[in-house]
């Protein structure tokens, strides 16, 4: 075997489970992600599996950022032994324990001790590395290897990471890209493409599709606001606790702060107006709420037009008409007076993809409801309750849907808001790889389903052809 060289241990069937080992030699290599499969990519139990590969000589684990897709399986990895450091971002080492005692919660246990002891065991772990420092990593004889994380505009602390190898006299430079973000994110500084990389391991979730002209999302989300208060009905938004709540939280303030300083209020059928003014803004996930305050603790990292909203008094992320709930008995009270009244409302629920969570008993409660209205701004994986509701946009007649073992029939009206995407499409994926400094001799493509990965290697194939480059296009297996 020659070294240096790549092993793949997820995120190679489909879109989650990222996991990638870079060897280095025959006893020294570096983990970037250790992610969870999930959706129809996942095995069964593949929660609670064991890791399915040899730790043994990872010197280290480098985290992209901190979705469970690339992180869920940490805790597999620390039962097999590892002990090594985890390198990440300084946002994102705020904001792992929050996921992994979350998912531990979940899985293993919620005695406070356990939970405890293990989240002392993995802080003591986490190393937090500033953007665009190199930091060494293994310094030996013959081997040289440090990385440098650059800021990839997916999520807060969301890095793509540059592996830079000097075996011998011999020196190659690896780019991991995580999940690279679109540039409409409200909250994020833009993404930049790395200065070289010889080897580019690159996310290729949305190769096979291009974005909505941007721009086109808040107005959207105010229509659909408007139709639901005209309707009296609630829009129940099934948001990812990290990242998507976050901005649409910022983006709900956005329209909020605008129609408070002309004074509208939004049309109603029937009956008086409804203020804007009044609508509740209900965020009901306790995790999306603890992730919320980190967010705001972290406003250095935001882009320079969410910081100047700070700094003229405005609090984008913990506005006056947000309301917060944690508990589960103040989250059945809102089921249940939602369901029941006709004051309009917008939910913001976990989990994303309605596989489990508090958004269900929502769903459970007001699919029923043409009044009431389910709004996708996420991925949802093919398999997943959110995925099946999500095709009823549009169907004739009415669909019928499996929520805890029941059935239920979709009568509210389901909508799919564009322009929230988290990755880049075809065409930012091929800019970005394009626009590396420096030729790059193999682009290793992963994280997407097989059509995309291949519509994403014809696109870069030819556009390297079109350069006149030599440079290899390859789909990653495990």
């Amino acid at each position: 075997m020659e070294y240096p060289c790549l092993s793949h241990h997820g995120g190679t069937r489909g879109v989650t489970g990222s996991c990638h080992q870079l060897h280095l030699g025959p006893s020294t290599s570096l983990l970037v992600d250790c992610g969870l499969e999930q959706g129809a990519d996942a095995l069964p139990s593949s929660a609670s599996a064991p890791l399915g590969f040899d730790i043994q000589g990872i010197r280290a684990l480098v985290i992209t950022h901190v979705h469970l897709d690339h992180v869920g399986r940490i805790p597999a990895l620390l039962a097999a032994g590892y002990r090594g450091p985890i390198f990440c971002s300084e946002p994102s080492a705020k904001l792992l324990p929050l996921v992994l005692e979350d998912a531990y919660k979940l899985n293993v246990s919620r005695e406070p001790a356990h939970v405890a002891r293990y989240l002392e065991f993995v802080e003591g772990l986490i190393v937090p590395l500033p953007f665009e420092h190199w930091h060494d990593v293994v310094l030996e004889p013959e081997l040289e290897c440090r990385i440098r994380l650059q800021r990839a505009g997916h999520l807060l602390g969301s890095a793509y990471v540059e592996c830079d190898l000097l075996l011998g006299q011999a020196n190659t430079r690896y780019v991991f890209s995580g999940d690279l973000g679109s540039a409409g994110n409200p909250l994020l500084r833009p993404l930049q493409p790395p200065e070289r990389a010889d080897v580019l391991v690159l996310e290729s979730t949305y190769g096979d599709r291009l974005h909505p002209v941007a721009g086109d999302r808040l107005q959207q989300l105010e229509a659909a606001i408007d139709r639901a208060l005209a309707d009296k009905g609630t829009i129940l938004i099934p948001a990812f606790s990290l990242g998507r709540t976050q901005e649409l939280l910022y983006e709900l303030e956005d329209i909020l702060h605008r129609k408070a300083l002309v004074g509208v209020e939004a049309p109603a059928s029937g009956d008086d107006p409804v203020n804007w003014s009044q609508l509740p803004i209900i965020l009901d996930s306790p995790l999306a709420l603890r992730i919320t305050g980190v967010y705001r603790e972290l406003h250095e990292f935001w882009n320079e037009e969410a910081r100047a909203r700070l700094a003229e008094g405005r609090d984008p992320l913990g506005f006056s008409q947000l309301i917060c709930v944690d508990s589960h008995a103040k989250h059945q009270q809102v089921v249940n007076y939602l369901s029941s009244t006709g004051r309009p409302a917008i939910v913001i629920a976990g989990n994303g993809m309605c596989s489990g969570g508090r958004i269900v008993n929502y769903l459970k409660a007001m699919l029923g409801d043409p009044r009431h209205e389910v709004m996708f701004v996420g991925y949802q994986a093919k398999g997943t309750p959110g995925a099946v509701i999500q095709a009823s946009e549009g169907a004739e007649g009415f669909v019928q849907i499996d929520l805890d073992g029941q059935m239920r029939e979709i009568r509210a009206k389901v909508v799919t808001l564009d322009g929230y995407s988290g990755h880049l499409d075809r065409q930012g994926l091929v800019k970005f790889a394009c626009e590396v400094g420096s030729l790059t001799q193999r682009v290793v493509l992963v994280h997407g389903d097989r059509r995309a990965k291949n519509a994403l290697q014809a696109a870069l194939m030819e556009q390297y052809q079109q350069a006149g480059v030599a440079t290899e296009v390859c789909i990653g297996v495990d």
